[in-house]
């Protein structure tokens, strides 16, 4: 990000004050980082590439306030932090979103491509939508905010990026039994997005669930919504499918 007047931008929408423990994924050379050390408690930088994350460390030794960690922000043990200001690396967009909902956090506002930010508001039954439209929706409120020409990185990516705020809901929007099972139904259903979900549930009896063909086709006439469309289903119609199979 070649724009520095995106970093106040990021910070007011995540309303940063004193109290805040800031997760920063991705920090490349730390500008974000720096900026956002000025505004909170403490900023989390986590950088993957070996050769950024030593000038990372180096370039923000000077900040007692900031911690960096040298590694994949989806497996190395990041400390407690209850917002999330980052320019992610776009490549693991749909990967991050699922590890961050398994965290504890306040909100998150982050710049990702806006093709992928669409996907994550989508209208059921859209080209867009699909699993992580229905994770999204009951774990936050997402919005689409501000726009970021392409133009304003370096090297310049293909497509325009938007900011966008997530905040984590204190009560989720369904109920579910089982929020794993949910999470596997979801992502199983919509590999087959087309089908009805009696055709395109039975994978995921048969194999995650490990039921035999005959058990599966008695469980296939039980369940909810078996002659709509995946496509068709709410985020609702999802939980509804997952606490029956619960």
């Amino acid at each position: 990000m070649i724009e520095q007047s995106i970093f106040q931008t990021l910070a007011d929408h995540a309303s940063l004050n004193k109290n805040d423990t800031v997760l920063d994924v991705g920090a490349g050379f730390g500008f974000l980082t720096r900026f956002l050390a000025s505004k909170c408690k403490k900023v989390v930088a986590v950088e993957a590439d070996n050769r950024l994350a030593g000038v990372l460390q180096e370039r923000l030794n000077d900040l007692t306030n900031v911690e960096t960690i040298h590694g994949n922000v989806l497996k190395v043990q990041a400390p407690e932090f209850n917002k999330v200001v980052s320019i992610p690396p776009y490549q693991i967009s749909s990967r991050l979103l699922p590890w961050l909902f398994s965290r504890s956090f306040e909100c998150a506002v982050l710049i990702f491509q806006k093709e992928f930010a669409d996907r994550l508001v989508a209208p059921v039954g859209s080209e867009d939508y699909g699993w992580l439209t229905v994770l999204t929706y009951y774990k936050t409120d997402c919005e689409l905010l501000d726009r970021v020409p392409k133009d304003l990185f370096f090297p310049q990516p293909e497509v325009d990026s938007i900011v966008i705020r997530l905040t984590r809901k204190e009560v989720s929007r369904f109920a579910l039994k089982d929020e794993l099972l949910f999470k596997k139904l979801a992502r199983s259903l919509f590999s087959q997005r087309n089908r009805k979900v009696r055709n395109a549930i039975k994978p995921f009896l048969t194999g995650v669930l490990a039921r035999t063909e005959e058990d599966a086709a008695k469980t296939v006439e039980t369940i909810p919504f078996r002659d709509k469309r995946v496509r068709e289903l709410a985020p609702e119609d999802f939980g509804a499918l997952a606490n029956a199979l619960a």
